[in-house]
């Protein structure tokens, strides 16, 4: 029996950014997916601004940015004539906090092209065709039983400390170990999707005619241009009652033809297609016992909104650091129920956006194309609430970034961007005033006493810039601990203690949660 420390069952984005954890943590993992091939179509085709910082730190986004591109706007059409244009969101331009404002098209077969990329840059790969058929779980971990054609000899067992279900809205994994999937299929509200490759067209636009099918049902149909492709994808809802017609170059090109005018739109290519229904639902727990449920595996969203594979990027982006932790023996177990207290309510948070801008597209409101509401960006999600969030200021100021939010960015008095001194698997220790500063160097010497220099990067002597990106006070003495993924962990004042009591206390933030860095990939 193969053993390994984590197995992660399915290979979409969830599954692919925590195997990227894991391999760059020097994890031992296997990633196994069911799918004889890898997923072909666009279905998640927006990576919100927050995670274009997770792909950044992950040392993906310069791929991301250079295979897709920016949301085009959107023009309206009935038959030939031009109705109305407008974009889902108005562009902002970046800002020393905010590096990337904007949602990115980048189609999810792209995506996950990526992200596969990466995992080999680390060593790792996907293992096709290996299914998962049954699972045990024992007091020191897990054994899953193996099969399909990646598999050799047709079946296995494989023993794991831990297992993570990363296998979509329909996971095994889910149902194996009982977990409920609370919510609704809505049935009658379904929609065609296609990636189709057409002339005629211009790709500067999102392209909408509004028309009707032959019972006089009025419906939209809209042309999306995929970023860095030569495709486009098709949506095309489908009446309630109505039976859902089989999608081939002939009947593509007859409804385009009803829509935009005979001729008008030429069909030359279909990619990929797929159904899809109306499933609002979230797992009732993200764990039994060594078991994790992430990504849509834990929550089935709308499209509306973007949020889904957005959402199953920060799910992997949290667990992988502190499986990493506690695999390596650095960090207590408990740790890992950290993973659900953080991540449910943010993910039926999440779950509720999307479906209220589902709402208002089948009601067919006037405003139902806007997407400029600030929590889809996923910028202002995070943790205060959470177990590891300890905001210790007397009075931290109207303005300040606190304890369990996400870490901004900033362009420091030196000119260092603070993103670059983030990235990797270490924590981050920033000091602002003279206080801090001591405690920050004391933590970092402990660190390199502990065998683990990286453990803690300590920044000193930013300056103005760092305290107005984190609305800190001038006169304040100040320790800010930014986890691995770039949430602020600890809030302290230093003013108010000794700067040795100030550095003990970090340090027994860093003995609950932290593990050691790896040397940087």
């Amino acid at each position: 029996m193969r053993n390994t420390g984590v197995l992660i069952v399915g290979a979409g984005p969830a599954g692919l950014v925590l195997a990227c954890e894991l391999a760059r943590r020097g994890v031992a993992y296997r990633l196994v997916e069911r799918d004889e091939r890898h997923f072909a179509g666009s279905r998640g085709k927006g990576l919100q601004p927050r995670t274009q910082e997770v792909f950044e730190d992950l040392g993906v986004l310069d791929r991301v940015r250079a295979l897709g591109g920016p949301y085009p706007p959107m023009r309206a059409y009935r038959g030939n004539e031009v109705v109305w244009e407008g974009r889902i969101d108005e562009p902002r331009e970046p800002s020393a906090e905010v590096p990337y404002p904007n949602a990115w098209m980048l189609p999810q077969w792209r995506t996950g092209e990526i992200l596969r990329e990466r995992l080999s840059q680390l060593g790792g790969e996907v293992e096709l065709g290996t299914g998962l058929l049954a699972l045990e779980q024992h007091a020191d971990g897990v054994k899953a039983l193996l099969a399909g054609p990646g598999v050799e000899g047709g079946r296995e067992w494989a023993g794991a400390d831990y297992l993570v279900g990363t296998d979509g809205g329909r996971s095994t994994v889910r149902r194996l170990v009982g977990i409920g999937f609370a919510g609704e299929t809505r049935e009658q509200e379904r929609m065609l999707l296609a990636d189709i490759r057409a002339e005629g067209i211009d790709r500067d636009h999102w392209h909408i005619w509004q028309t009707e099918d032959a019972e006089g049902n009025a419906f939209p149909l809209a042309l999306c241009p995929l970023a860095g492709t030569d495709t486009f994808q098709l949506v095309l809802p489908v009446a309630a009652g109505a039976e859902v017609p089989e999608l081939d170059l002939p009947r593509l090109q007859q409804v385009l033809d009803a829509a935009a005018g005979p001729g008008r739109v030429e069909v030359t290519g279909l990619a990929w297609t797929s159904v899809f229904r109306a499933n609002i639902r979230m797992a009732e727990r993200f764990r039994e016992g060594r078991v994790f449920l992430a990504g849509d595996a834990a929550h089935v969203h709308s499209p509306a909104g973007g949020q889904g594979l957005n959402t199953s990027v920060q799910d992997a982006y949290n667990l992988g650091w502190k499986l990493a932790a506690v695999v390596q023996g650095a960090a207590p177990a408990a740790l890992l129920d950290s993973y659900q207290q953080e991540r449910l309510p943010v993910a039926a948070d999440v779950l509720g956006i999307s479906t209220r801008l589902h709402d208002k597209g089948v009601a067919g409101a006037a405003d139902a194309h806007r997407r400029d509401d600030p929590q889809l960006h996923q910028l202002n999600l995070g943790y205060r609430e959470g177990p590891l969030s300890f905001e210790e200021r007397a009075d931290p100021g109207p303005d300040a970034v606190l304890a369990g939010d996400r870490a901004p960015d900033a362009s420091l008095d030196d000119g260092t961007r603070l993103f670059d001194l983030l990235r990797g698997t270490h924590l981050t220790l920033l000091a602002l005033g003279a206080g801090a500063e001591r405690a920050a160097v004391a933590v970092a010497e402990g660190s390199v006493a502990e065998g683990s220099p990286e453990r803690v990067r300590v920044v000193v002597g930013a300056g103005a810039a760092l305290r107005r990106s984190y609305g800190v006070p001038a006169d304040a003495d100040v320790l800010l601990l930014v986890r691995p993924d770039g949430y602020l962990g600890l809030a302290l004042d230093v003013s108010a203690e000794s700067a040795e009591a100030a550095a003990e206390r970090v340090r027994g933030w860093l003995r609950a949660v932290s593990g050691p860095a790896q040397p940087k990939s």
